[in-house]
Parts: structure tokens; sequence; C-alpha cells
């Protein structure tokens, strides 16, 4: 078994629990008085390239990362420095995240919070919508055409822009086939966890113009948001690089900067 499909396996018995706490139904309800989502695509097709800054405790690959004892005041940091979104990662057993982290985040920032999760039905959409979450992560290696589609249309349905991950060209493929405006390009190999940083130069030719870019994993600093932008990214992904510096706010504004240089040019 890989990491992700033991990661996904853990998922379906937390969600299984949860789902006999908090019926769907009461889950609807919550989101009939949750504020409009926001639109990030404004943010996003802007010029030079956005940054999404990550709210991220801990890693499968390497262990605790950071403390963050307020994830609000940290995004708080992240949103002064420039960052176009805030991601929140709510998975608990690999990533010490929770949905609590979310609606926290939320309340404290203007901008497009992303729900980074391992989403694998439509209960887990109405999480986090009723959370306050604008975008949603969905993995195609960790669903099935049909879940992909299906799951698509859902978000979208209830306010929610998706987020369609992918690391191989079947998966681009797979993407762009169900409708996925915004497709990511993680450059970790979810199975073996390791980080290929070729992955998105090579998968970034295969996504039409029109389709939102964005590059995640891998991101250390500046050169990197350059690099990555001649690469033709739109966005930029980044999480553990940030919770590990010493200046989250700076350390954004640093990457935002690096997005704006004259050497990028966005089409």
């Amino acid at each position: 078994m890989g990491a992700l499909d033991d990661i996904i396996a853990g998922v379906r018995e937390d969600l299984a629990v949860q789902q006999a706490r908090v019926p769907l139904d009461r889950l609807k309800e919550r989101c009939q008085h949750i504020d409009p989502a926001i639109d990030p695509m404004p943010r996003f097709r802007g010029p030079g390239v956005a940054v999404i800054a990550e709210v991220k405790r801990s890693s499968p690959s390497k262990g605790s990362l950071a403390e963050i004892a307020d994830p609000a005041a940290l995004a708080v940091e992240y949103e002064a420095g420039g960052a176009s979104a805030i991601s929140v990662l709510t998975e608990q057993r690999h990533f010490a995240g929770s949905l609590d982290d979310l609606v926290r985040v939320r309340c404290a920032v203007d901008v497009p919070v992303l729900r980074k999760d391992f989403v694998v039905t439509a209960y887990q959409l109405f999480e986090a919508r009723a959370a306050g979450a604008d975008l949603v992560l969905l993995i195609v290696a960790a669903l099935s055409d049909a879940e992909l589609v299906s799951l698509v249309e859902r978000a979208r349905s209830i306010g929610l822009t998706p987020l369609v991950e992918v690391h191989t060209a079947d998966e681009v493929h797979r993407a762009i086939d169900a409708g996925a405006m915004i497709i990511g390009v993680n450059a970790r190999n979810l199975q073996t966890l390791k980080v290929e940083t070729s992955t998105f130069r090579r998968l970034a030719p295969l996504i039409p113009d029109g389709i939102v870019r964005i590059a995640e994993s891998g991101v250390r600093g500046p050169h990197d948001v350059i690099d990555l932008a001649r690469a033709g990214a739109d966005v930029v992904l980044v999480g553990e690089a940030l919770v590990t510096g010493r200046d989250p706010r700076s350390g954004v504004a640093d990457l935002v900067a690096a997005g704006a240089h004259p050497a990028v040019h966005k089409s």
C-alpha cells in the first residue's frame, strides 16, 4: 500500500465517525447560513504569479514541521504579505489539521480559503462549505473518473471552486475531461512522497490556455517562483518553506515580489 492509499483508508475511517456524529442534512442547513464563497479566479488570473500560502503543521514525509498554535494569526500574516489565498490542511492523522483550523482562518482573513484534504465523498464538500471554504482540493489519483466528475460538479453547485490536483500526464487529461478550470501540478509523488522537481515543467504544456496552472510542492524560495513562472505557472502553493521560516509575512512578500519580477511574463 502506497502513502496515498494509507492516508485515504484513514480518511474513510474518520469520515464514517464524523458522518454518524453530524448528519449530511445538518451540514446542508449550515451551508444556508454561510456567507457566499469568494471567487479566487480574479486573483489567480491577475498579473504576475499569485501565491497560495499554506497552514501546515505536519506531513507524512517530514513529520512535524511547526506548532502553529494559532492558525488564524498565521493566516493574517500570510495575507499581510500579499497571499492571494490561504490553504488549510484539515486531515488530522498525517497532517495534524482540522476543520476548526479552517473556520478560524476563514474568520480572520478576506482572501479565499482552500480546504486541502483527501476528498472522496460529497459529504466532505458540504463540510468544507459549512466551515467557510471557498475552494476545495480534489486529487485525481484518489478518485475514479465518475467520482471526479461528480465531485467537480457538486462542488460548483454549492459554491466551491475545485482545485484539481494531478501528478502524471494521464491525470492531466482526466482533470481536463472532468471540466477542471484550475489544475494543480503536485511535484510530490503521493505514493512514494518523493519530490520530482521536473514534474511541473513536464506537465504544464499539456494544460490548455484558459485553465489556471498551479505549481505545488518543492517551492523553496523566490528563484523557484521565477523558474515555475517561466514554465507556465499562474499560481504557486507554498507550505513547508513558509511554516519553517522565521517570518511568514516577509516570506510570502518575497515570493509575491518574485512573481511580479520583470523576468516573469504571464500571457
